[in-house]
């Protein structure tokens, strides 16, 4: 390999990381009806906002929560194979 490819691949491994690293730390937004969960890149929960009117019904909240949580995978998920994408040329892994 000649010395300027090598360099384009270090630069672009670092690229990768540093947008990587950047995800990681980025917050997402997950929703349900009455349920907002806020997660970093990372997949973990740093906050949950529950409405008032959930606290009445146990059943409702418990599913609220978890589809307020599989939103916000989904959602991080989504941001970073996009923002991967332009290391891996649309390659999903």
């Amino acid at each position: 390999m000649n010395q300027n490819m090598v360099k384009k691949l270090q630069k672009m491994q670092k690229e990768m990381q540093e947008t990587q690293e950047r995800l990681q730390m980025t917050e997402f937004i997950g929703k349900a009806t009455g349920v907002t969960v806020i997660m970093l890149g990372s997949h973990q929960i740093i906050d949950v906002k529950i409405d008032d009117e959930l606290l009445e019904d146990k059943e409702m909240l418990q599913d609220a929560i978890v589809v307020a949580i599989n939103n916000g995978v989904e959602v991080v998920d989504k941001k970073t194979q996009e923002e991967m994408s332009r290391f891996t040329m649309g390659m999903r892994f």
